[in-house]
Formats: structure tokens, sequence, C-alpha cells
């Protein structure tokens, strides 16, 4: 089976489960518009897939997804920018509650950023000197070590480049200063499925896989 026929019998699938005598969500989406309560900025890696690992509904996560799940800097210099225009939007517009980061581990954008962008890229090259300081601390601070844990250490440690992006949009610091926005970065494993938070009282990473 080809992969455009596999897509289309699971859109059949979808059809018969949403919209054959059972489309009342779909149908009050329609009606009362969106309000989801989460921004989540994660990775267009094809295994990263925030609404299975999270078992979301439809309407529950504005989701955007870019290369290495990055958060560029606040700028104000009228350029075309299109994650800020999508945190603008889930911030200002629909007030969401939560702003998660979701990175994972084998990260392809964060092993090219430690270990050689090709010289030919023209997109990626720029994109990922927005975390280059990851690259600085996983060789300045842990260079003995293999390369599965400085890939690890790169994508967390570019989470947090990406949290500090974050604090830095005016309106974004200004909810979280009224208590009406709360900013989480977490980093989910490929092998095991542990799905880990930010510690930012100790600039670790820690398991959320037991409930409360």
């Amino acid at each position: 089976m080809s992969i455009i026929n596999q897509l289309l019998d699971g859109y059949h699938q979808f059809y018969q489960s949403y919209f054959v005598g059972s489309d009342a969500h779909y149908k009050r989406l329609v009606k009362q518009g969106q309000s989801p309560k989460v921004l989540m900025i994660s990775c267009c890696d094809s295994r990263v897939a925030p609404e299975t690992i999270t078992q979301a509904e439809p309407g529950d996560i504005f989701t955007v997804r870019n290369i290495a799940n990055i958060v560029p800097p606040f700028t104000e210099d009228h350029g075309v920018h299109g994650v800020s225009a999508a945190i603008e939007f889930a911030v200002c517009e629909l007030n969401v509650g939560h702003i998660i980061i979701l990175g994972h581990s084998h990260c392809g954008g964060i092993d090219a950023l430690l270990n050689g962008i090709p010289k030919d890229s023209g997109f990626i090259g720029p994109w990922m000197k927005i975390v280059a300081e990851a690259k600085r601390h996983v060789y300045t601070d842990h260079s003995n070590c293999d390369h599965e844990t400085r890939g690890r250490l790169g994508e967390q440690y570019a989470l947090q480049i990406s949290l500090d992006n974050l604090k830095g949009f005016p309106f974004v610091t200004e909810r979280v200063n009224q208590g009406k926005l709360t900013l989480h970065a977490w980093h989910f494993s490929l092998e095991t499925g542990d799905l880990c938070a930010l510690d930012e009282q100790d600039q670790t990473f820690k398991s959320l896989r037991q409930k409360g």
C-alpha cells in the first residue's frame, strides 16, 4: 500500500469516527470557535506528535512546529516572523494559560548544530544559530561525553535558550507576572517514552512519568 493510500485509509477511519453520527465535537468547535488552553511549540520531526504524546483532542492544543522546536528572540524589525506571530496570536488573542516548548531525543536539528550543518544549507544554518550557545555549553562543559549524551544535553540546553527567548516577549512576561500564563520546557525520549520537565530552580530536567 502506498503512503498516500495509507493516509486516505486513515482519513476514512477519521471521517467514520467523527462525522458519521458522532460529529458533535467538531460542530461545537465550529460554533464556539477554538479556545485552547495550551500553546505547544514542538519540532517538525515526524516521530514526535504532540497530540499523540498527550492524547489531546482537536481544539485542546494550539500547535507550532519548526526545526528543533526553537523560539526565536523577540524583535521589532518589522520582518516576517511565523513563530513569533503564532506566539502573539496564542497569547494575546486566544489567551492560552500555558506555553510548552517540547523538545525530544535524537533531534536532527540539534545534531546538525553539534556536529556540522551542511555548508550548502541556506535556511537551516541561520535558524540553528539561534541556539548556538547550546553547542558551546556542550563542548565546554561536557567534552568527554559520548555522542548520545552530548545530543541530549544539547537538546536540553537549547530548550533553556528558547525558554529564555520566550520570556523576552513583553506580552508573555506581562501575563506571566500577572499569574495568567505559565511557561514549560519539556523533553521527550523516543527510546523510553519518558517525558521530563525543566525545573528552573536547579536547571535540571525531571521525569513527569509519575502522576502528581
